[in-house]
């Protein structure tokens, strides 16, 4: 059965490896993108006419509803939301970041996914839709990420607790399921200052690599999907065995 992706933060990495696997089973496709057009726009021409690029900054909570709304009228009704967009601010220890880092990294992953939740769950009450949310989250929930980002993974325990309890909330109308991946080989560890991190982690992996965007892709078209209409209110670790 086809539905209308709302991918956040879609143009690169584990976002892009979403928004190709859920244009290739079928189904329509909206992403966000912040600043990289040129991006947007090679991966709405690589994956065709049902994908659409939505400039938009999920920092700014006022936008979710007219991102939304605009995914709507650009490829029909919204059916699952992917809250991927996140940043881990600067790599270092805990006295070295500063509060307005740190604030940064809520603005967008905790605040950002907050208010995009509640603008689709809005647009599906509005609708009388079933709708599913998923949320991309960090295995680093629960390591902590001692020496490298506390702060990213006390943003990302705020998202595995969101979804525990809103999945029991929007029950039985809409699921919520999070996804926790482990290092993942992104353009996200240069963005922290670290593009050799995922070398230098890989042996710490029960796995012995770190993970592919594809595969952190496939759980979340898993979760989407019918075969886990039994699932929410729950976060599916995809590290290597961490």
């Amino acid at each position: 059965m086809s539905g209308h992706f709302l991918v956040t933060g879609g143009s690169r990495g584990i976002g892009a490896a979403i928004v190709r696997a859920a244009s290739r089973a079928g189904h329509e496709v909206s992403f966000t993108y912040r600043r990289d057009a040129d991006a947007a726009t090679r991966l709405v021409t690589e994956c065709g006419p049902r994908v659409h690029a939505i400039e938009a900054d999920v920092s700014d909570t006022t936008m979710a509803g007219t991102v939304v709304d605009t995914a709507a009228r650009s490829g029909g009704e919204v059916t699952v939301l992917v809250n991927n967009a996140g940043i881990t601010g600067p790599l270092g220890d805990f006295l070295t970041v500063t509060e307005p880092q740190l604030r940064e990294v809520f603005d967008v992953n905790v605040f950002g996914l907050w208010s995009m939740t509640a603008a689709a769950v809005r647009y599906w009450h509005q609708h009388a839709l079933q709708g599913v949310v998923i949320n991309i989250g960090s295995i680093a929930a629960t390591t902590g990420a001692p020496g490298e980002y506390v702060g990213y993974a006390a943003s990302k325990a705020a998202v595995d607790a969101i979804t525990r309890g809103l999945g029991r909330e929007l029950a039985p109308d809409i699921r919520v399921v999070g996804i926790a991946p482990g290092t993942t080989d992104t353009e996200i560890h240069a963005a922290a200052g670290d593009p050799g991190r995922p070398r230098r982690v890989a042996d710490r992996i029960p796995l012995r690599r770190v993970a592919a965007v594809e595969e952190i892709a496939a759980a979340v078209m898993f979760a989407a999907g019918e075969n886990a209409s039994y699932l929410t209110a729950t976060t599916i670790n995809v590290a290597g065995g961490l």
